[in-house]
C-alpha cells in the first residue's frame, strides 16, 4: 500500500491505517485471541501498516483487552508497524447511560503511568505516535505538551497528537511541543471538523480519521431490519443506524452505489478514497471484523477520485438530505 506523511514532523504511515477499538469494544463481544489475531494479521498482511488501538479499549472484565491482545501479536511484526494508542481517558462505568460517558484525566503523572502501562501491554520499548484522547479541561495543553516533549526525550514515544481537540487548544500545544497528528471523526455524514483544515495546513498537521465510514453504515450492508445487541453494541443507540435513518439516507448510499459501479469498487471504498482525496494529509483508520472487509478497505488505497468527480460528489453533499450521525460519547468532568 502507498505511504502518507502526517504533518511536518516526518511521521510516514499506510495510507490507510486499521482501527483496532472494534476487535475489543463497542460492536458486540470482544473477540478471542485466535480471531483476534486472524483479523490483525490479515489486515496487516493486506498492507495496513499503521494501527490505532488505546488504553480504554476492552471490557468491564478485562478493561485493556485490545492493548493486551495487541502486545501478543505485535513482536512478530513490531519493525514493520507504525503503532498508535493513547491515553488521559477513563469511562464512568458507574452511569446507567450507554454508551458510558468518558471523564477525561491528563494530568502529567496519569499520562507517566499510562504509558508505562501501554508500553508493558504492547511489549514495546517505544510508542510511535501518542495521542491526548480527548482534552482534559482540567490540564492547560501546555502542560500535557510539555509532558509529551519529555516523554520524546526519553525515547518512549516518537510523535504525538490530540484527538478531538478544538482550534485554540491544538495551536497553544503545537507551540510547546509540535504535534504531528489530530485524530478525529470524520466522514460524508461528520464533516464538521473540516473547519480545522487551515489550521491544520498551517502548522504541519496531519488528520487521522476515525470513523470514516460513519460505523459502518456507508458499507452499504446493513438495512433497516439489521439488529445490534443493545448491551455491548453502540450502533443499537446510533441515530444513523436508526430504522428510520436508511430512507432518509438513501439518497447518499444511492451516490455511492452509482459511483462503486462507476469507479468498479464498492460504496465503502468510495467513501474511503473520498476521505483520502480531501488532503494528501489525511489518513482514514477504517476497523472491522470481517476478513473480506479487511482486503477491501486495504484496497480503496487504488481507488482514485479525479478532481472534477471530487468536486461534483461535495457539492451534492452540501444539498443532500440524511439522518444525523452518531458524534461521540458525552464527556463528564472528574471530580
Amino acid at each position: 500500500m502507498e505511504k502518507r506523511k502526517l504533518g511536518k514532523q516526518g511521521l510516514e504511515v499506510s495510507a490507510i491505517g486499521f482501527g483496532c477499538m472494534g476487535l475489543s469494544h463497542a460492536y458486540g463481544a470482544a473477540l478471542n485471541e485466535h480471531d483476534f489475531r486472524e483479523v490483525v494479521v490479515a489486515a496487516i498482511d493486506a498492507g495496513h501498516t499503521f494501527l490505532d488501538t488505546a488504553e480504554v479499549y476492552g471490557t468491564s472484565e478485562q478493561p485493556h483487552h485490545n492493548e493486551d491482545m495487541l502486545g501478543k501479536i505485535l513482536p512478530e511484526y513490531r519493525n514493520q508497524l507504525v503503532i498508535a494508542t493513547k491515553c488521559g481517558l477513563t469511562f464512568d462505568t458507574s452511569s446507567d447511560v450507554t454508551p458510558y460517558p468518558v471523564i477525561p484525566d491528563s494530568r502529567p503523572e496519569n499520562i507517566r503511568k499510562a504509558i508505562e502501562g501501554s508500553l508493558q501491554r504492547l511489549h514495546t520499548d517505544h510508542i510511535d505516535l501518542y495521542y491526548q484522547h480527548r482534552p482534559d479541561p482540567k490540564v492547560e495543553p501546555e502542560v500535557v505538551a510539555e509532558t509529551m516533549k519529555d516523554l520524546i526525550k526519553e525515547g518512549k514515544i516518537l510523535y504525538w497528537g490530540v484527538s478531538e481537540a478544538p482550534a485554540d487548544y491544538i495551536r497553544r500545544a503545537h507551540s510547546v511541543c509540535p504535534i504531528s497528528a489530530i485524530q478525529n471523526r470524520y466522514s460524508m455524514m461528520a464533516r464538521w471538523h473540516e473547519s480545522l483544515f487551515p489550521l491544520l495546513e498551517e502548522l504541519g498537521i496531519g488528520f487521522v480519521a476515525f470513523s470514516p465510514l460513519a460505523n459502518g453504515l456507508l458499507s452499504n450492508q446493513y438495512t433497516k431490519d439489521s439488529h445490534f445487541n443493545k448491551s455491548n453494541d453502540y450502533r443499537a443507540s446510533m441515530t444513523q443506524f436508526q430504522p428510520e435513518s436508511y430512507e432518509q439516507n438513501a439518497q447518499l448510499l444511492k451516490l455511492l452505489t452509482d459511483l462503486a459501479a462507476k469507479k468498479q469498487a464498492t460504496p465503502a471504498q468510495i467513501a474511503l478514497a473520498w476521505v483520502m482525496a480531501q488532503r494528501p494529509w489525511i489518513v482514514p483508520i477504517p476497523g472491522t471484523r470481517n476478513l473480506q472487509r479487511v482486503r477491501e478497505n486495504a484496497q480503496a488505497a487504488e481507488v482514485k477520485l479525479e478532481a472534477e468527480e471530487l468536486q461534483s460528489i461535495n457539492q451534492q453533499l452540501e444539498h443532500m438530505s440524511m439522518s444525523g450521525v452518531f458524534g461521540g460519547t458525552k464527556i463528564t468532568a472528574r471530580k
